[in-house]
């Protein structure tokens, strides 16, 4: 591995048994706790990132909550909600270091597509939240206007499929953040792709690990730093540091 910087690991899950964990599509993933995330990184340079909730785990907080208290400052969290949560709720979680909140577009349907835009307006104003989008780039085109207008987003996984490469990209002008993840989900050129969002905005693209990698083809290798520092040349500080530092209010 030669990449050799500060590395905010921006997209990572932890799964702890101890706390509620629910099947998807018949889907139940293996143990991931913070013990196994920090061994399992400890070579990296990683000097925070970001939990992200899977659709494993629904609305429940407490293991992510838990887990803020288990990392080191540096860290934070992006989580699902219900959409009628409370403000004062919403606030909660953003003073435990929670900063933003996801949508699974591939899993959750078309219902979570209608509520997006409110609650992601709501999150936003009452405590500084911004979105963060499990989505198949194809499908942008009809999200495009709705997420353009939104204060602060992010696609996850690249957009997962070179042929929504286009539609990402067009986001990316107008202020729309992505995140290289997830290597071994998607299905397009990833030297590529991160050298095409940085030609278009060299603050938009973030790094995440994805680990533990739930039901990719294969997992997060530390060889996939490498293919990021070959693609992001002269913006590598700010793709794996900075620009998440900044989108994460760090």
């Amino acid at each position: 591995m030669t990449h050799r910087r500060p590395f905010f690991d921006a997209h990572f899950h932890v799964i702890d048994r101890r706390f509620p964990l629910f099947e998807n599509d018949g889907y139940l993933p293996g143990e991931f706790t913070v013990r196994q995330y920090l061994e399992r990184t400890a070579a990296l340079g990683v000097v925070g990132g970001a939990v992200v909730s899977g659709s494993f785990q629904r609305f429940d907080q407490t293991y992510l909550l838990d887990a803020l208290d288990r990392l080191r400052p540096g860290f934070v969290g992006v989580t699902r909600i219900p959409y009628d949560l409370p403000d004062e709720e919403v606030a909660r979680l953003a003073e435990r270091g929670v900063r933003g909140i996801r949508f699974n577009l591939r899993r959750d349907g078309a219902v979570a597509v209608e509520r997006l835009d409110a609650l992601a307006r709501r999150v936003h104003q009452v405590a500084g939240m911004h979105t963060e989008l499990y989505v198949d780039a194809r499908d942008l085109p009809e999200l495009a206007g709705t997420l353009a207008a939104l204060p602060a987003v992010s696609v996850d996984h690249l957009g997962l499929h070179a042929d929504g490469l286009p539609h990402l990209l067009a986001l990316v002008e107008r202020g729309v953040r992505v995140k290289a993840s997830g290597f071994g989900r998607v299905e397009l050129d990833v030297l590529h792709t991160i050298r095409a969002v940085l030609e278009v905005d060299p603050t938009a693209l973030m790094v995440g690990s994805d680990l533990p990698s739930t039901r990719a083809r294969r997992p997060f290798a530390d060889d996939d730093l490498d293919v990021v520092a070959e693609a992001a040349a002269e913006h590598l500080d700010g793709v794996m540091y900075g620009n998440a530092a900044s989108f994460y209010r760090l």
